[in-house]
């Protein structure tokens, strides 16, 4: 779909401010903008959330026709009174200089002690909650061995607590279906990985 409305020319940014900064930072704003109507609107504020751009994959085995996911506590699912052990793909921050499927890479690794091969492939770039974040997430396919995965995985002073989950893809596909995965990144992964399984695995075998 085209785009009707310009980045530039169509939002004016009055004033911006930084109320809080720690390990994250939010950055407050004062904008207003182009309305469908071509009028504009009145000035809003907005509180942006700045946490970094980060990275998720899904290690595929075309062999065994297996996923690699994770499962680990996160603290927004116990704030909001769900279970906060969350079945999840392998996840991580982009750190300066690095390329997204570095980190891929790296996290893969250090999360589930999975190395994957090459090539990857590129499901997407998505804005996890764009209401309220700039964080960005790419979002990777790649084939690996899952043969031996498994076990409890993470860096000790990151407080991770990892646990390494190997699922057959209907199986997986049956959890997401039940509503047993929740976060963003898996459903959308799994979801590409429906659709586009039988090739990769001809390609990836």
């Amino acid at each position: 779909i085209e785009g009707v409305m310009d980045r530039d020319s169509d939002v004016e940014l009055i004033a911006k401010s930084t109320p809080f900064q720690g390990y994250f930072r939010v950055d407050k704003y004062r904008l207003r903008h182009r309305r469908f109507d071509g009028g504009w609107s009145a000035p809003i504020e907005r509180e942006v959330f700045e946490r970094g751009h980060s990275v998720a994959v899904l290690p595929y085995d075309p062999v065994r026709d297996c996923v690699v996911l994770i499962e680990q506590f996160r603290m927004a699912p116990y704030v909001s009174g769900d279970p906060p052990w969350l079945i999840e793909t392998i996840a991580g921050i982009v750190e300066p200089g690095e390329a997204p499927e570095a980190v891929a890479r790296r996290e893969a690794v250090e999360e589930a002690d999975c190395r994957l091969e090459a090539p990857l492939a590129l499901i997407g770039k998505s804005y996890l909650s764009p209401g309220g974040t700039s964080e960005h997430c790419h979002i990777f396919c790649g084939p690996c061995d899952s043969a031996g995965l498994g076990g409890v995985h993470g860096l000790a002073e990151e407080g991770e607590d990892i646990r390494v989950v190997v699922l057959e893809f209907e199986t997986a596909l049956q959890l997401l279906e039940a509503g047993k995965v929740q976060a963003s990144p898996a459903l959308i992964s799994l979801l590409w990985l429906a659709r586009h399984r039988e090739r990769l695995r001809r390609e990836w075998r």
